[in-house]
């Protein structure tokens, strides 16, 4: 099965698909979706989701994950995070791409053990979840980072679901 993570931001949106099968997890891509500060908050969002549709098309995700806003002290910037998620969250099911969703805490402690890991923690973890993976950036990482967590929820849920 093939899985993306996405880290959205509405500057720099990191994405990474992996492929899972079983417990055994191997990279496929990595990467970043940029857009311009200058621009209209409204091509920023069309750029953001433009891009996607591109990863989307070029792997063919089975399943996604994408992390959850968090409340930053500056409202604008959550509120502008908030659009950046909505607008990758409907290219996601406008392509039928089922979504979970994953508070950035919980990511970090399935992938470094601690909910308080920073960036540098997580592209080092996630070097060794994905040996020889050439990761494009801290963006990159974190959407690895989801993709990983997604991984390892799928297949609880599954083992939970075959138990019931």
């Amino acid at each position: 099965m093939k899985l993306i993570g996405l880290d959205p931001g509405l500057g720099c949106t990191g994405w990474g698909v992996i492929a899972a099968k079983g417990s055994s997890l191997s990279h496929i891509a990595n990467g970043q979706i940029r857009t311009d500060a200058k621009a209209p908050m409204a091509e920023r969002l069309a750029a953001l989701a433009a891009g996607l549709r591109a990863v989307l098309a070029e792997h063919a995700p089975d399943d996604a994950g994408i992390e959850e806003v968090f409340v930053n002290t500056n409202a604008q910037s959550t509120l502008k995070l908030g659009q950046a998620r909505g607008a990758l969250m409907l290219v996601l099911a406008d392509a039928g791409v089922p979504v979970g969703e994953y508070a950035a805490r919980f990511v970090k402690k399935a992938v470094v053990g601690t909910g308080g890991a920073d960036k540098r923690q997580i592209h080092a973890m996630v070097s060794v979840l994905l040996p020889g993976a050439k990761i494009a950036g801290a963006d990159a990482a974190d959407a690895l980072a989801v993709a990983i967590t997604h991984a390892h929820h799928r297949a609880s849920a599954k083992v939970v679901g075959a138990a019931a």
